[in-house]
């Protein structure tokens, strides 16, 4: 299992690919390959068959997965793609900051 630096809804930018430059939302994380799924961004095209009378088939667009060494989180406070480093804060809970401004982006172990 690897370490990913991304968590879900997270507002990540994408580095590299057929997306590069664009922003997102952060849906799931999959640690075990690396890979994270962004709201938007490598998006495919599904052939969906019906499964039953009221369930519609046809062409829909799903996103796929990215990997997340092409992906960095954006700053809440300084609004660009930052590094984020592991700090002790003044309650002496563990959290993540950004490296550019020093702002928290979220507290490790909880939901924001």
């Amino acid at each position: 299992m690897t370490k990913v630096h991304v968590k879900v809804d997270d507002n990540v930018y994408v580095l590299s690919g057929k997306d590069a430059g664009k922003t997102g939302k952060v849906l799931a994380v999959n640690p075990k390959t690396g890979r994270v799924i962004v709201e938007g961004i490598a998006m495919s095209t599904v052939h969906k068959r019906p499964r039953s009378a009221s369930d519609p088939g046809g062409i829909i667009r799903i996103e796929s997965a990215v990997d997340a060494s092409n992906l960095m989180v954006v700053c809440d406070k300084c609004k660009r793609p930052s590094k984020l480093e592991m700090r002790f804060d003044a309650k002496g809970e563990k959290a993540r900051h950004c490296k550019a401004c020093g702002a928290k982006v979220s507290v490790v172990g909880r939901e924001n």
